[in-house]
């Protein structure tokens, strides 16, 4: 079985050393590189399935890299996980917004960051599941990981990906956001609750004209909805 190989993107060395032993322990093939220049290189020899992204690197920051290669088809649907320093919730709110998936704040324990990455790729495996689901013209085929809306295709980020199946398949119901970590991200004990609302925004824009069938319903939660004029 082929090992998942994780980009660790640091340039501190003992922190890099210390990540990429505890991976390699764990059935993960490390990578390091010690900047973006030194990322995109690994990247363009073979894309790895998921990017430990530090905040704070010389030249060109995680911030901006997360944009770029969230910009980049190749490197679109490849899972981020962004290492900082800043607790603060609105920097983990920025890593979010421009593109990670989910972030690790440090110091941090080897069991965290592993439950963090098992949690990240399980998100972004498609569904064993071969089930189609159409609510109104809005269409998610598991087998194929593929969206589309009246006839168009979409692109949707792994993680929004899970949350519209999840929403599409327990349509016209609500769902707190407390509900929503627990059957979309199912690791709820390490992720906050205002991170459901980063990737619905973000599943909203996936979605453009159809973004009115997710509704939020204040003091409740989010439902999908195909009671709505889109």
């Amino acid at each position: 079985m082929k090992k998942p190989r994780v980009l660790i993107v640091e340039d501190e060395s003992s922190i890099a050393e210390l990540i990429a032993v505890n991976l390699r322990h764990n059935g993960f093939d490390p990578i390091w590189a010690e900047d973006g220049e030194a990322a995109q290189r690994e990247i363009d020899t073979l894309a790895p399935d998921l990017i430990l992204l530090d905040w704070m690197l010389p030249g060109q920051s995680g911030l901006v890299l997360a944009r770029q290669w969230r910009k980049d088809a190749r490197t679109k649907a490849i899972p981020i996980l962004m290492l900082t320093a800043r607790g603060d919730e609105p920097d983990k709110i920025a890593g979010l917004d421009a593109g990670a998936d989910d972030y690790i704040t440090k110091p941090f324990s080897t069991q965290e960051m592993l439950a963090r990455i098992r949690a990240v790729l399980r998100r972004r495996a498609p569904e064993s599941t071969s089930e189609r689901v159409e609510i109104g013209e809005l269409v998610l085929d598991a087998a194929t990981h593929r969206v589309s809306w009246q006839g168009a295709p979409l692109k949707v980020g792994p993680t929004e990906f899970k949350l519209l199946a999840y929403l599409m398949r327990h349509a016209e119901r609500v769902h707190s956001r407390a509900q929503l970590l627990d059957k979309v991200w199912g690791d709820h004990v390490y992720i906050e609750e205002r991170t459901v609302d980063v990737h619905v925004k973000r599943l909203r824009e996936s979605l453009g004209s159809a973004s009115a069938m997710i509704e939020t319903v204040r003091g409740a939660g989010y439902r999908l909805t195909a009671q709505v004029t889109v």
